[in-house]
This record gives structure tokens, sequence and C-alpha cells, in this order.
């Protein structure tokens, strides 16, 4: 299967967003993909993880059969939610360290790092169950319900697309109800509702099975399908840069709540945020695709491309670093902004460090295990 550049690049965009955002004062929080498009890092990243999916589930089954690609992906599932139960401990840790160093931190719950200590295997189950997720590891509940349902509900998407589209639809406007059902230490279900979720990650993986049908087809229709994807992506724009005025622009908020309605929610995934991300994949797929190459070609580029590439992995040290780079900018206390961007800088650097590492020599134990055979070889 060929790289996509772009989409590497993309998702080490996308997580970038993501560490920033969860860093509450830092200096370059204000220019992460929420400030500027009605949806955020969290939507790029499932719908560059169900286009991925796609592509390799394509890839397998024509190489090694549709087994082999069930196989593959109940497999990522497992992978997804030992991430899910280790990576948790690991931030609750770290928690109680920086606690413990006297170190203030918000990005995540403090109860995390009391709980971790005073009972770790009453947090190992509560996690190992999916009963609790804990902020900034939450997304990845959702991605293992939707991985695991993926040897499942894949070939019956090959199989019925159009019938499949109206059942996940289907789902999708019935997802609060549904998800209230979720066992779960919330009220209501998860947080990233799966049932709502569902849409765009399927929706990924669809672009991912059907691109080279769906393609030509679409192309006889490029024009307006740009301009349908501009105006649906500058609406989304409108809606932030009006909330962001405040008062004085009340008249234009209101004249554009007349169109999209109430709010705007993220956790059931709401049809406006649906439409923008869908209408900026064409963007970035046909009219930008030259750009977006050249961009991924570039030093920056090849960066973003490593952390991407990185997939959970970097994902886990972005979380981890989300939690240290926090308590870096709000220990000493009023800190400037430059000292702050420096933290910032700090982050993404070291979340680039630990991508290219990962590539190169696989994860710490993996490496472990490589030069203790070199040794005894």
């Amino acid at each position: 299967m060929k790289r996509l550049i772009a989409l590497d690049m993309l998702r080490g965009y996308a997580l970038v967003c993501i560490m920033l955002d969860h860093m509450p004062i830092s200096a370059l929080r204000s220019f992460t993909l929420a400030n500027f498009s009605i949806f955020d890092a969290a939507e790029l990243f499932v719908l560059l993880s169900g286009f991925l999916v796609g592509m390799v589930w394509l890839s397998v089954e024509t190489k090694q059969g549709r087994r082999a690609a069930q196989w593959r992906f109940a497999r990522r599932a497992f992978e997804v939610w030992r991430a899910l139960v280790f990576g948790g401990i690991l931030m609750a840790l770290v928690s109680a360290g920086l606690l413990a160093l006297d170190m203030d931190h918000t990005a995540i719950w403090h109860q995390y790092a009391v709980w971790v200590i005073e009972n770790p295997i009453g947090f190992f189950g509560v996690l190992a169950t999916m009963w609790l997720q804990p902020n900034l590891l939450d997304v990845l509940a959702v991605y293992v319900i939707l991985l695991a349902s993926v040897p499942v509900v894949v070939p019956l998407l090959l199989r019925y697309p159009v019938g499949f589209a109206a059942a996940s639809f289907s789902l999708w406007c019935f997802a609060p109800v549904l998800n209230a059902f979720v066992p779960n230490h919330r009220l209501g279900g998860l947080l990233f509702n799966p049932f709502g979720w569902q849409m765009l990650f399927f929706s990924g993986i669809a672009m991912g099975l059907f691109r080279t049908q769906a393609m030509p087809v679409l192309m006889e229709h490029r024009k307006l399908l740009t301009v349908l994807s501009t105006g649906m992506f500058l609406f989304g724009t409108a809606i932030i840069i009006g909330a962001k005025i405040g008062e004085p622009a009340l008249p234009f908020r209101d004249a554009l709540r007349l169109i999209y309605g109430g709010e705007i929610g993220k956790w059931d995934l709401d049809g406006t945020r649906y439409m923008a991300i869908m209408g900026a994949s064409w963007l970035v797929a046909v009219p930008l695709a030259g750009i977006m190459e050249r961009m991924a070609a570039s030093r920056l580029g090849v960066a973003l491309q490593q952390i991407g590439r990185g997939g959970l992995f970097s994902f886990l040290a972005c979380v981890l670093l989300s939690v240290l780079g926090d308590a870096f900018q709000m220990n000493p206390a009023d800190q400037g902004i430059l000292r702050r961007m420096a933290v910032d800088v700090w982050a993404m650097v070291a979340l680039w460090w630990v991508s290219a590492l990962w590539l190169t020599y696989g994860t710490p134990w993996q490496l472990s295990v490589r030069l203790r055979r070199q040794a005894k070889g």
C-alpha cells in the first residue's frame, strides 16, 4: 500500500493540536485548528484513522484474504484497549509525581493520581473494563469500540454500501438516547458517543475503501462540490469567529443560529461539525491536493509526517506531554507568554523526537529486546 504523505502530515498536525488544546494556558493554543473551524483535531484524527483503516483493509484483503484483514483489526482493537489501560496508569503516575513535587496541573483530574497510589488494582480494573475513561484518553474508548466492530461490519459495508450508510445515519440520529444505556461512570454514557462518532469513522473507512470507484464520479461534479465544501467550511468558521467576537457580533450570531439551530455539540457529533469536516476533506483531497503534497514534503511537513506515522505511540506521547507541559506552564505561576511559548515549542519538539525514535527503533521494550539479542549473538 502506497503511503499518502499528506495524510501522515495531517495526522501529525492533529496530534500536535490535541496536545496544545489540552494545555489550558498554552501560548500557542489560540492557533490550533479549533480556533478557525467548527470542528477540531479530534474529528480530524478520527476521520483520518477511518480512512487509513479502509486503505489497510483493502490492501490486506486483496493480498491475504478477508480473514487476515479481520484478524488484523481485531488485534488492533486489543492494542488500542491496552494503550488505554496502561496509558491511563502511566498518566496517573506522572500526575502523582508532579503533585509530589508540588507542581499543580489542570490538564487531568487529580483524583487519578490518588487512585493509582491508594488502589492500583481497582484503578486498573475500572480502566480495563472501560468503566472509567480518563480525560485526554477518553477518545481511545470509543476507538476501541469502533475498531472492535470493524471485522464484523466492514464486510457488510463492502457488500451493502447504501444500506450500511442508511443504518449508520439512523444510528447517528438516535445516538444520545442509545449512549445513555452504555454502562459507565458518567451519567449518559461515554463522553465520546460511539453511536454518533461511528458516522464519521465509517465515513472515513468508506472513503478509503471506495475512493478509486467514487473519485471519477465525484470529479465530474468537481466545481459544484468545491463550491459547496468551501461554503460549508466558511460557514463553520463564521460561527467560530462570531463566538469569539462575543456580544458585538450577537446579531450576526443570531442570524447564523437560524440556519444551524441550537448548540453545536461535539460529544454526539453534531451535523454541522460532520458536514464541515467532510467539506474540508474534499478541499484537502482535491483543490488543495498539490499544496498539501508540497507542504508534506517540506522539513516541517516531514516532521509532522513522522508524528502522524507514530500512530498510537505518538498519541500516548502527546497525552503525557500535555500533562507535563501544563505543569511546566503553571509552575511557577504567572509566567510570561515567552516562557509559556518555550514550553509549547519544547513539547512539540519532544513529540517529534519520540515519534522519530519509535519509527527508527520501535518501542523502548522492543529496542531492549533487540539489544539483548545482539549482545547474545
